[in-house]
């Protein structure tokens, strides 16, 4: 697994250890963590959920008009040091 899948994955844990389940995706150039998140959340469950996402390359909450809420994170894979990376138009 990707080092971006095992972040994923251990932010995905800690999601669920504080009482969040969450799944991850794995895509071509990121991982990514989904969980859905109760309506009603508690002041203290949101910081520990913040501490946690903050460990991804990005996060965020989609929020719908029916009151459902799904917490995101994605961590970007690394981007190979040397050889075609760009194509060719991207050689030196």
């Amino acid at each position: 697994m990707p080092a971006s899948g095992v972040s994923a994955a251990a932010i995905a844990a800690r999601l669920s250890d504080i009482g969040l389940p969450a799944r991850v995706e794995e895509h071509d150039r990121y991982a990514s963590v989904q969980a859905e998140v109760p309506a009603s959340v508690s002041a203290d469950l949101w910081r520990e959920v913040l501490e946690v996402v903050a460990e991804a390359d990005r996060f965020g909450l989609l929020a719908t008009s029916l009151n459902d809420r799904t917490l995101w994170a994605v961590v970007h894979k690394a981007v190979p040091a040397t050889g075609d990376v760009g194509g060719p138009s991207h050689q030196r």
